[in-house]
């Protein structure tokens, strides 16, 4: 079923809309919640939460054109608080190490600039379009999936070095845009 008639179903309250999300995108959420707490009762919990939370939200949200990607942010910050909640600490560490490289370029949020969080969004999204599509793969997997580098490079069939270099070039060229855009790193 097309993502916008699924929609419909969440804003006409017919139940049917969990079923038909569940069908389309249940594997995809659920293997983004298991990547995150590395627990698959707990990353049926989390999908199944993400299918409550998008009938909650749904209206007043209609994310017509954008249904996984809504889904998909549900499912992961479902999953982060999670692994906060249950002090999961191997997957703690991860998250800690992820946090610390992107905190090498993306401003503090009292970094002293006027620009909202929807102008950081946009510079980051046109930063992410702008790259090479193996270069886009790569920092998703890694900041938005939160997959090892063992994990990516099984993936794109490149060594562990090369995705790491992959990685520190692409937080360089993004730390340069958001000063060039205003931001304080």
């Amino acid at each position: 079923m097309e993502d916008e008639k699924i929609v419909e179903l969440y804003l006409n309250r017919h139940e049917n809309a969990i079923r038909e999300t569940r069908e389309k995108y249940g594997a995809r959420l659920n293997a983004l919640a298991n990547g995150i707490v590395e627990d698959t009762q707990t990353a049926e919990e989390c999908e199944n939460d993400t299918y409550l939370a998008a009938w909650n939200s749904i209206p007043p949200h209609e994310p017509r054109n954008y249904l996984y990607a809504f889904l998909a942010r549900i499912t992961r910050h479902i999953a982060l608080n999670r692994c906060r909640d249950n002090k999961r600490l191997k997957r703690n560490a991860v998250i800690c190490e992820l946090t610390d490289e992107m905190e090498q370029c993306i401003p503090a949020p009292d970094d002293g600039s006027d620009m909202s969080n929807e102008t950081l969004s946009r510079v980051i999204n046109n930063f992410l379009a702008g790259l090479g599509r193996e270069k886009r793969n790569i920092f998703v997997r890694r900041y938005w999936y939160l997959d090892s580098i063992a994990d990516i490079s099984k993936r794109f069939k490149l060594s562990e070095s090369k995705i790491k270099t992959t990685l520190f070039r692409c937080r360089e060229q993004l730390r340069e845009r958001l000063k060039k855009e205003g931001y304080t790193v």
